[in-house]
C-alpha cells in the first residue's frame, strides 16, 4: 500500500510544482517579476500547496467516493506588469501544461535507458522496479495534468489562452466567467458525472486525448529501450 502510494504521491508533486513554477518563470521572463517577489518561483512543495485545493477537497472528494480533482496555490501573475499583457497571459497559462508535456519526455527517454538492460522476460531489481514504477505513472500524471489544465473553463490555463485568442468585447465577457470558476468545476467535474457517468467530461474530453498521448510516450520508450 505504502509502496504504491509513494510511487503515485512523488510524482504527482513533482509535476504540480514543476507546473506552477513554469508558470512563474515564463511571466518573469516576460516582465512580471510577482512570483520572484513572492518567493514562488521555488521547488519547494510547501511553497505550492493551497489548504483548500491540495488537501480539503481532494481528502473530502475520495472520502465521499466521488471523483477527486484539486489544485496547487496559484503562482501569482499581475497582467499589468507583464509588457504585453494580452499575449503573456497566453504565454504564461500554456507554459504549464508544456512544462508536463516535457517532463512526460524526460520521463520516457529515462525509462527507455532504465529498461534497456531488461528483456521481455527479465525481472528488474526492486529498485529499479519501484523507479520504473514512478516514471510510468509520472509520464501518466503530467499527461493528465497538461490536457486537464488546457480544458477552456476558467479559471484551467486553456480559459487564459482562449480569452487571449477572442476578439477583446468577447475576452471581457468570458473573463467575467472566472468568478463562478469553482462553481463550475464542482458542477462539471463531480455533479453531472455523477448524476450522468456517461456525460463525464474527463472520460469524454480528456480520456481520447490521453490514450493517444500516452501511447506516443510510449512508442518512445519502448524504442529507446530496445523493445
Amino acid at each position: 500500500m505504502l509502496y504504491n502510494a509513494l510511487a503515485l504521491i512523488v510524482p504527482l508533486v513533482i509535476a504540480v510544482v514543476f507546473h506552477e513554477v513554469s508558470h512563474g518563470y515564463v511571466a518573469r521572463l516576460l516582465g512580471d517579476p510577482t512570483a520572484h517577489e513572492r518567493r514562488r518561483l521555488s521547488l519547494n512543495p510547501l511553497r505550492h500547496v493551497d489548504p483548500v485545493g491540495t488537501v480539503l477537497l481532494p481528502g473530502g472528494l475520495a472520502l465521499a467516493g466521488l471523483p477527486v480533482f484539486g489544485w496547487a496555490k496559484p503562482v501569482p501573475v499581475d497582467a499589468r506588469r507583464l509588457r504585453n499583457p494580452r499575449f503573456g497571459m497566453m504565454a504564461v497559462a500554456a507554459a504549464g501544461p508544456l512544462s508536463n508535456f516535457v517532463m512526460a519526455g524526460i520521463a520516457a527517454i529515462a525509462l527507455g535507458f532504465l529498461l534497456q538492460p531488461y528483456g521481455p522476460l527479465q525481472q528488474p531489481g526492486e529498485v529499479v522496479d519501484f523507479v520504473a514504477k514512478n516514471l510510468i505513472n509520472f509520464i501518466a500524471i503530467n499527461i493528465f495534468l497538461a490536457l486537464f489544465n488546457l480544458l477552456p473553463i476558467p479559471p484551467f490555463d486553456g480559459s487564459h489562452i482562449v480569452e487571449g485568442l477572442l476578439p477583446r468585447a468577447a475576452a471581457r465577457h468570458y473573463a467575467a466567467l472566472r468568478q463562478y470558476g469553482l462553481l463550475a468545476m464542482i458542477l462539471l467535474l463531480v455533479v453531472v458525472p455523477y448524476i450522468a457517468p456517461q456525460w463525464g467530461i474527463v472520460d469524454r474530453l480528456v480520456g481520447p486525448p490521453f490514450d493517444w498521448v500516452q501511447a506516443w510516450y510510449i512508442k518512445l520508450t519502448s524504442l529507446i529501450a530496445g523493445n
